[in-house]
């Protein structure tokens, strides 16, 4: 291995340090002092109700884990958006499971958290999975009500969800395992079937003090709307548990006997590893994102037995398209290349860079993968669509919309790898999260923006200089230099795989080396819900 090999792997090995160790501070919640006290009150934390329920062994995904990063600090912070949300398997049939988390605000909901059980709710549908609520929570968080309450993308869509989502066929089970109030109380409810942990689990519009005030009775909450109320009175509730793991276990015996589902009848074949070492992308990947490399020796290190079938390997060289296997499921892969590459023609396509003829191609190839029912994987390293006179009178603009709209209509799962730049229009035409990928994630290298870090803090240090000069002050090389660091180091801090994962921009940020089962088990996923529309571009420029 040669010395740059040796630079690159030190470095995306540290940012996989730092990753764990967020990672590790992030579990604990709302810390260690109100973990101790959840267990005080005979509660397990969030985290252990969600891998006490799951098999154990058994892969599995968790989906927003740094959701809420560094937001809401004026309010104690909001760590993993207050709720947990994994995919895995009980009883060997893979579900949702959504669980609050107790230990954040006694479980209240943030913005954030409203955002990220509707990502939960928006997987359970789109893959016909089913869905477990493990209910813990006091509910809205007040002093943010107006960014959570009564808009579409609010709280109250995740119960229009519901409703949608039972018309569907789509099994829902809430375990009530500590408060459920409020407009909360109607999830469970809503949901197929409802459990209570008898004690600890509550339901009711309003609890003893609001009642009290409203209508002057005095009655205590767990007589107002605790497990033996809701299960023998009001019949609100369908199960009674004497504790969590009574709780989980019944769950998952609900779980074992569902029937099995009508298959979307994707390819898969026995699982091969890959033939290279993928500990390898380490030291292939760079370490600054401008560097060139060619993206063939990451692929190599993700597909079954390295094996890559190219689509029009000659042509349109700035992307990259062919298929191959991950896990065994055949997948169309287009991704960008990142090395300069020469055309026939003598001309230099560079790295990470859109041309007309690469979106000709992309466009074609991902038309291809929806007539063979065959899922997409994006692999994102891209810096825009090629700009110039040669590129606009070329058409960049109608060929970047035909992939553009080859994308937007595809029918077969997509997936999204954003392994290093995922810049402007490049992040919509390599599907970005606005166009719907079944599952969007970033390994540490990745960076999310409009434009490139030093590219725009160049762009707006002189719009700002220029404003000051109007304004009469004095702007020298030394102050110019002072505006560049201020605006480079606040845009820095914006592109942070981190800062896109903190808002549900992207589902994770994740090992390199996790991105086979990422994918795999999103295929799985995906092949829960049969294609039930039709490839078709629509209107296009041609």
């Amino acid at each position: 291995m040669d010395l740059n090999f040796n630079t690159n792997e030190d470095h995306n090995k540290l940012l996989l340090s730092d990753l764990r160790q967020k990672f590790a501070k992030v579990k604990l919640g709302g810390g260690e002092k109100r973990i101790e006290k959840l267990h005080a009150e005979g509660k397990m934390t969030a985290r252990e109700r969600i891998d006490y329920l799951l098999d154990e062994n058994a892969k599995s995904i968790e989906i927003g884990a740094f959701a809420g990063k560094k937001m809401y600090a004026e309010h104690g912070g909001c760590p993993s958006g207050g709720v947990i949300v994994k995919i895995g398997y009980i009883r060997g049939k893979q579900c949702i499971v959504v669980a609050n988390d107790a230990t954040v605000k006694a479980g209240a909901w943030f913005p954030i958290t409203a955002k990220k059980n509707l990502r939960a709710q928006e997987i359970a549908i789109e893959n016909r999975l089913p869905l477990i609520y493990l209910v813990d929570s006091a509910g809205v968080y007040l002093p943010l009500q107006d960014e959570i309450f009564p808009d579409k993308e609010h709280f109250g869509r995740i119960f229009r969800n519901n409703a949608i989502m039972s018309s569907m066929g789509i099994t829902q089970i809430a375990a009530v395992m500590g408060s459920c109030v409020a407009g909360g109380a109607y999830l469970p409810i809503m949901s197929d079937e409802a459990l209570i942990v008898d004690k600890t689990g509550s339901i009711f519009l309003a609890g003893s003090y609001l009642v009290k005030a409203a209508i002057g009775e005095s009655i205590d909450n767990e007589t107002l709307g605790g497990a033996t109320t809701h299960c023998e009175i009001s019949g609100v509730t369908d199960y009674k548990a004497k504790d969590d793991k009574d709780a989980l276990d019944k769950i998952k015996n609900i779980v074992d006997k569902i029937g099995d589902f009508d298959k979307a009848g994707f390819n898969r074949i026995k699982a091969e590893k890959p033939a290279l070492d993928e500990k390898e992308i380490y030291g292939i990947l760079p370490k600054a994102r401008n560097e060139q490399y060619d993206m063939m020796e990451i692929i190599s290190r993700l597909v079954d037995n390295s094996e890559f079938e190219a689509y029009k390997e000659g042509y349109g060289q700035s992307l990259i398209t062919g298929y191959a296997r991950i896990d065994g499921w055949a997948v169309g892969i287009v991704t960008n290349q990142r090395k300069v590459v020469k055309t026939t023609k003598g001309e230099m396509q560079f790295g990470g860079v859109i041309y007309s003829d690469s979106a000709d191609k992309a466009t074609r190839f991902i038309a291809n993968c929806n007539q063979k029912k065959i899922p997409l994987v994006f692999i994102q390293d891209v810096t825009g669509f090629m700009v110039g006179s040669k590129s606009e009178h070329g058409g960049i603009i109608k060929d970047g919309a035909k992939m553009v709209n080859a994308v937007s209509n595809s029918v077969v799962p997509k997936f999204t790898v954003i392994v290093g730049n995922s810049y402007g229009a490049g992040n919509y035409a390599m599907c970005g999260k606005a166009f719907d990928p079944r599952l969007i994630f970033a390994w540490p290298s990745a960076e999310l923006a409009v434009m490139g870090g030093t590219q725009a803090a160049k762009v707006l240090a002189q719009i700002e200089a220029s404003s000051l000069k109007s304004k009469g002050e004095v702007i020298d090389e030394v102050k110019e230099a002072e505006l560049f660091s201020k605006i480079k180091a606040r845009y820095d801090e914006q592109v942070s795989p981190y800062y896109a994962a903190a808002r549900l921009w992207t589902d994770a940020i994740i090992d390199p080396l996790d991105t086979r089962t990422w994918i795999s088990i999103g295929i799985e996923a995906a092949n829960h819900a049969p294609i039930e529309k039709q490839f078709n571009l629509g209107v296009i420029q041609v």
